[in-house]
């Protein structure tokens, strides 16, 4: 099946990004209008189980990647360039490896091919906890929400999940039993024999620790053509808390 994707701008130049675990196209909006005109046609997609693409038992990296080519090869673009943010850098190296010769420059924000063990299970359950029935606004929904979860930052990009079915309900765009029930799969490291020989840029926030020297060392062997940045006065995610930064970083890879 054919993922959800916004495309944005009239650019020669082909640019497609792949959102993070419990995200969805719409966390990208702000860096593509940041970058309109600067050549790109840009697409924002919706990876399966996430924002308004299908949803599907199946759900691994190798499947993300296959999506992606019936995606490419759906819109007939040759020759594009790669951006994935957490899960959708997992996919987007993944991609990369496999179809190598149609990606013309890569970038991965905040995640290398390793194993990560997260919390993304009690994140999941408090979702699940949230009673639709007494809850019909996001103010409810964020309220509820805040018992589990502090950071309102975070509870925003979470409840960005939710849309309305009618006047009075609310219900979310994924489906958590699918999610919950293929936690380990976003967790897995991928293939050792990961290999994509075009250039390739890390991107890593300075609060974030899904990155470190140590760690980017290991994997140079798979992307031998490969740089690690980190941007300033920003967490796991990069893109939005230094827009202008992370903008900056990746317009210069992107146009060198």
């Amino acid at each position: 099946m054919l993922l959800k994707s916004k495309i944005i701008g009239n650019g020669s130049e082909a640019l497609i990004i792949l959102h993070g675990f419990l995200g969805m196209s719409d966390n990208w909006n702000s860096y593509a209008k940041k970058i309109n005109d600067k050549g790109f046609q840009i697409h924002l997609l919706d990876q399966r189980n996430h924002g308004e693409s299908f949803h599907s038992e199946e759900f691994n990296y190798e499947i993300l990647s296959n999506d992606l080519k019936y995606y490419i090869d759906y819109h007939q673009i040759k020759n594009f360039s790669l951006i994935g943010h957490s899960l959708g850098g997992k996919t987007a190296m993944m991609f990369a490896s496999t179809y190598p010769n149609t990606v013309k420059k890569l970038i991965v924000v905040d995640i290398l091919p390793i194993y990560y063990k997260n919390d993304y299970e009690n994140i999941l359950q408090s979702l699940k906890s949230l009673d639709f029935k007494s809850i019909s606004s996001r103010l409810d929904a964020d309220k509820a929400l805040s018992i589990f979860i502090q950071d309102q930052s975070f509870r925003s990009f979470l409840l960005k999940n939710l849309k309305r079915v009618s006047k009075d309900k609310l219900t979310f765009k994924i489906d958590l039993d699918i999610i919950s029930d293929n936690l380990s799969e976003v967790e897995k490291a991928l293939p050792r024999d990961l290999y994509f020989p075009g250039e390739t840029l890390f991107i890593k926030g300075q609060k974030s620790d899904y990155i470190d020297n140590q760690k980017f060392k290991i994997i140079h062997n798979n992307f031998p053509k490969s740089r690690l940045v980190e941007v300033s006065n920003a967490g796991h995610w990069v893109h939005a808390e230094n827009l202008n930064d992370f903008a900056e970083e990746t317009l210069y890879f992107l146009k060198s």
